[in-house]
């Protein structure tokens, strides 16, 4: 089961960084979106741009949380820290709706972290 384990830990880490460069690529897509909006010239280009930033800073936001959490979580599972082992468990619930890639791993890692062998690694 520790192999499983790491698996799932090296997952989230993976996770972590795409949701990481996800972090920095939205704003920055969105940024150079406003700017296109706000050169057309239009009298609503204005309101455009502030919505294309507000998005993107929210985007930022919430990409970033996720960043975070899965490298955390991922650093915690490949330590077998007990905390980790129930944030791994939320984590894996909350990427069931993420299809199909989010799906296969939420699956995976409720199985292998609902374990009681896997349990008794977590001490």
């Amino acid at each position: 089961m520790a192999t499983h384990v790491k698996v799932i830990a090296g997952l989230c880490l993976v996770s972590g960084a795409f949701w990481a460069l996800w972090t920095f690529a939205a704003p920055l897509v969105l940024t150079m979106l406003a700017a296109f909006v706000a050169s057309s010239g239009e009298p609503d280009a204005a309101v455009g741009t502030t919505v294309l930033g507000l998005t993107g800073v929210w985007l930022a936001v919430m990409f970033g949380t996720f960043a975070v959490a899965n490298i955390v979580v991922g650093v915690g599972l490949w330590k077998f820290k007990r905390w980790a082992r129930i944030a791994g468990i939320i984590l894996g619930v909350l990427s069931l709706i993420s299809f199909p890639f989010g799906t296969a791993f939420g699956i995976y890692a409720l199985i292998i972290l609902f374990r009681k062998d896997t349990e008794a690694l977590f001490v």
